[in-house]
This record gives structure tokens, C-alpha cells and sequence, in this order.
């Protein structure tokens, strides 16, 4: 059998994916959370073969949470499953040791057999998505400019986002204007929807 954990913070979406997983002669769901920051201390007690971690979750990402997996369950492949299939995602999910990176709306026996596969060693991503981060290309932005620009995206002030990342407020216009300068756009708010819309955020 292959053991899987799910993290979904949607209920219905968890519970529909759980009770199809345990429909397969193969695959036992043996652990389900909500939260991104369950994910590993759950792992480490239920010992998946395999992750399947959403990317939007309370606590934490499941691109965190891949990375939690990677250093601390090595031997757990991780496959994200996403309604947000972002470009920018996909890069920063095999960065984080993801070994696949499928969207919701495909049919739940591909999902089962990228579940067989990435066990097997092998990747697996969703076409589509492969082809538009080959065409978009990896994120202008450095780790601190994403930091600020996503500390901006909710319309907090310059003053605001000094205080919560620890930098001057010269400091972090800087780091604005960089983001807006390397996104194309015109303005902090531009600027936060474009990185997000490719996934860099």
C-alpha cells in the first residue's frame, strides 16, 4: 500500500480527495490536516510514502511545507496539488523538493497514477503549466523584494512594513521601487498583482 497524507484546508475538497484516494486497490490515505504548519509533525508520526500538500493553506504554505518534508522526511515525496497552477509556483515548488505539481481540475485517475509515479521516482507536472514557466520565466525578484512587496499587497504603509520585516523606511522604498521597476508596472499595487499572478509571491 502506499501510504499518503493530504493537507487541504478546504473540507469538502479534503474529504471528496480522501475518500477517492481510498477507492484505489493501492493507496491508503493514512493522515489528513488543514494547516500547512501540521503538515511535517503529522508526517513524522504517520510516515507517508507520499505528500499531497495544497499550496494555500492557514499556518503555512505547502510550498513551506514541502521544504519542512524535504529536511525533515526525506524519504516522503511530495506532490503539490493546486487550483493556483502559477508558474512561479511550480519553479519555487521544485525548488522546495517537490517531486510533482498537478492542478485540481484534472481527473482523479491522473492523480492517482502521479501519485504511483513520483513514488517511483519520477516527475510529474502538469503540461500546461510546465510550457507557461518555460514562456514566463523565473521570478526577477530577489528574496527581499518579494518579502517587502508582499508585505505591501494588503495596502500597508511604507511605515507599516519598516516595522513588521525590521528595515528603514528608505530601505524598504527601495526595495519597492526595484519590484515595480523589475515587474513592469507602475505602482506597489500593479507591481504585488503582477508577482502574484505569475506565482513569484
Amino acid at each position: 500500500m502506499i501510504r499518503v497524507l493530504l493537507a487541504e484546508d478546504q473540507g469538502m475538497m479534503r474529504s471528496a480527495l480522501a475518500l477517492l484516494l481510498d477507492l484505489e486497490d493501492d493507496i491508503e490515505v493514512v493522515a489528513t490536516v488543514t494547516r500547512g504548519d501540521e503538515v511535517v509533525p503529522v508526517a513524522l508520526t504517520a510516515r507517508p510514502d507520499v505528500a499531497l500538500l495544497d499550496i494555500e493553506m492557514p499556518g503555512a504554505s505547502g510550498l513551506e511545507a514541502a521544504a519542512g518534508l524535504r529536511d525533515g522526511l526525506p524519504g516522503c515525496r511530495v506532490l503539490i496539488l493546486t487550483t493556483f497552477g502559477r508558474p512561479g509556483y511550480l519553479r519555487r515548488a521544485m525548488e522546495a523538493g517537490a517531486a510533482g505539481f498537478l492542478v485540481k481540475d484534472g481527473p482523479v485517475e491522473e492523480l492517482a497514477a502521479a501519485i504511483r509515479r513520483v513514488l517511483a521516482g519520477e516527475k510529474v507536472i502538469d503540461p500546461a503549466l510546465a510550457a507557461a514557466a518555460l514562456s514566463t520565466g523565473a521570478s526577477p525578484l530577489t528574496d527581499r523584494e518579494r518579502d517587502v512587496l508582499a508585505a505591501a499587497a494588503d495596502g500597508a504603509t511604507i511605515s507599516d512594513i519598516s516595522r513588521r520585516l525590521h528595515l528603514s523606511e528608505s530601505t524598504v522604498r527601495n526595495y519597492l521601487s526595484a519590484a515595480i521597476g523589475k515587474t513592469g508596472t507602475r505602482n506597489r499595487i500593479e507591481a504585488a498583482h503582477t508577482a502574484r499572478h505569475n506565482g513569484w509571491l
